[in-house]
């Protein structure tokens, strides 16, 4: 199995505690967020859990305790824009907090195991494609040697975010326009050491150096793992998304980072009620087991092949 932490939520830096707790016990409640009342027992054992991937904006509050995830494969998706408090309220400020942090988990865990996410990229009055070049070039000179790969992604209306990117008045750059902003980004990431794939995106940017990514990566897992995996692709994941199959033990309703184009969250209304729910000690994030669920327990096991086969 492989462990997704969290696409709902950013437990590494908002619910370390709670992430080391359930590690140390074994296991996780998780609710299913289409069926309130159904609650899955997700066993975490080393023994069946093949990779976690981490995806975060601060992983800080996880890294003076990695020595606890010894047992354990993982790496981090971690996010670095060059939005500021007006787009993204909680995160903390980039050059002089999370640029460091960035570079402290990299030579703590190694180069290959953190990936820069500079996503999702919109464009606005204020953040102009020539904003984001030079944000982008910034943040890639400040990183170069602590990564490998920069994964980006353009922004997508859903239902919980479409009225707030109508409030910034996103606007959508022509064809032609967008693939020369794509080459340029290509260019900067060589320049600097790394390679550049797209999260989830139908857009096909190969001929300006930008290959189709797979967030959950099985490539990047066999490397990291030295273990070949029998996993195929998440078909619960949007058609355009590469990922292999992973668990995900997230909540939504619960990143308290507070991005404007977030699709995790309804409100920061709804995010203060499920967050005054937390306990640390509790098997479920952010919340308690309730007389009326139905616990089941998830049927998860190891996907690696043959323990004789290496790669």
């Amino acid at each position: 199995m492989i462990l997704s932490v969290s696409r709902r939520t950013d437990i590494p830096n908002y619910y370390a505690d709670w992430f080391f707790n359930r590690i140390k016990e074994g296991y996780a409640y998780v609710r299913n967020p289409m069926n309130h009342h159904q609650v899955s027992k997700i066993n975490l054992s080393p023994e069946v859990v093949d990779c976690i991937v981490f995806w975060t904006k601060n992983p800080k509050p996880m890294i003076e305790r990695l020595d606890e995830l010894a047992a354990y494969h993982y790496y981090f998706q971690f996010t670095l824009t060059g939005y500021g408090r007006d787009m993204e309220w909680n995160v903390p400020h980039k050059k002089e907090k999370m640029i460091p942090v960035f570079c402290a988990l990299s030579e703590k865990i190694g180069k290959e195991r953190v990936i820069w996410r500079y996503d999702p990229i919109l464009f606005t009055e204020l953040y102009t494609l020539e904003y984001h070049l030079k944000a982008f070039e910034q943040i890639a000179g400040a990183l170069q040697g602590y990564t490998q790969k920069c994964v980006i992604s353009f922004v997508d209306r859903y239902m919980k975010n479409k009225k707030r990117l109508e409030r910034l008045r996103v606007f959508e750059p022509d064809k032609a326009k967008l693939m020369a902003f794509a080459k340029q980004l290509s260019q900067i990431a060589k320049k600097c050491g790394m390679s550049v794939a797209t999260c989830a995106e139908s857009i096909d940017l190969e001929s300006c150096g930008i290959a189709h990514n797979c967030c959950i990566d099985k490539a990047l897992i066999e490397q990291i793992t030295g273990r070949r995996l029998k996993v195929g692709k998440d078909k619960g994941q949007r058609d355009a998304c590469g990922c292999v199959e992973s668990v995900e033990i997230g909540a939504y309703n619960t990143c308290k980072n507070a991005c404007l184009y977030c699709y995790a969250n309804d409100s920061m209304e709804s995010v203060q009620r499920t967050c005054s729910q937390y306990d640390p000690m509790s098997p479920l994030l952010c919340g308690a087991i309730l007389p009326q669920d139905n616990i089941s327990e998830r049927k998860v096991k190891s996907q690696f092949m043959d323990t004789k086969q290496k790669i």
